[in-house]
């Protein structure tokens, strides 16, 4: 990683830390600077302010949304694999320490300050990206749902119901083998629930 890329993944990797004990409101740039161990200067010539520096943390979890659930529905293929392969995209994304830590921070200021949350646009990209999955997959008609959005809402709440809620809480990850079932039953419940038959099953 070049000098300067390592320089900033240090700042956010402190701010990350000072955000989730102290909020925004009681982040403090010196304590940044000290924890990342790098002058108050190479902070502010990363990041303008503490709002920027919060900003791009939102930005680079957004990012690693984006780069780790690149599944897109196949109409020439069966439905029940694919969602697979989307739930276990999600899993993988959830046993990210890196991740893990930005959202910990991330739910942690939603709790403390919403109207923050609100301005930093803090909503992850997931339910855009499911959505657009389960759309594909009820214009195809191997989908029956009238609202796709909400199917893949369920879908989403129920991996993250039992993989991303208790490890925000626990600060523990889910273990790979329990994501693996977590995922399997929500794909099962899905199928069972809003799956038609499949031709090419």
């Amino acid at each position: 990683m070049p000098p300067l890329e390592c320089k900033r993944k240090q700042i956010i990797d402190a701010a990350i830390a000072e955000f989730q004990q102290r909020g925004f409101q009681g982040a403090n740039m010196d304590r940044i600077a000290a924890c990342a161990e790098v002058s108050k200067r190479t902070v502010y010539n990363h990041f303008e302010s503490k709002e920027a520096l919060f900003r791009s943390i939102a930005d680079r979890a957004r990012d690693q949304v984006r780069e780790a659930i690149q599944v897109t529905y196949d109409s020439d293929k069966p439905l029940r694999p694919q969602l697979l392969e989307l739930g276990r995209a999600e899993g993988q994304l959830l046993r990210s320490d890196d991740f893990m830590s930005m959202m910990r921070m991330g739910t942690s200021e939603l709790l403390r300050d919403p109207d923050l949350a609100r301005r930093l646009n803090l909503p992850s990209v997931h339910e855009g990206i499911f959505g657009s999955f389960f759309h594909a997959a009820a214009e195809s008609g191997t989908l029956r749902a009238d609202d796709p959005d909400r199917v893949a809402k369920q879908f989403l709440g129920m991996i993250k119901a039992q993989a991303f809620w208790p490890a925000v809480f626990s600060g523990t990850l889910v273990a790979e083998e329990e994501i693996d079932r977590i995922v399997e039953a929500s794909v099962d419940t899905i199928v069972s629930a809003y799956g038609a038959e499949d031709k090419n099953a």
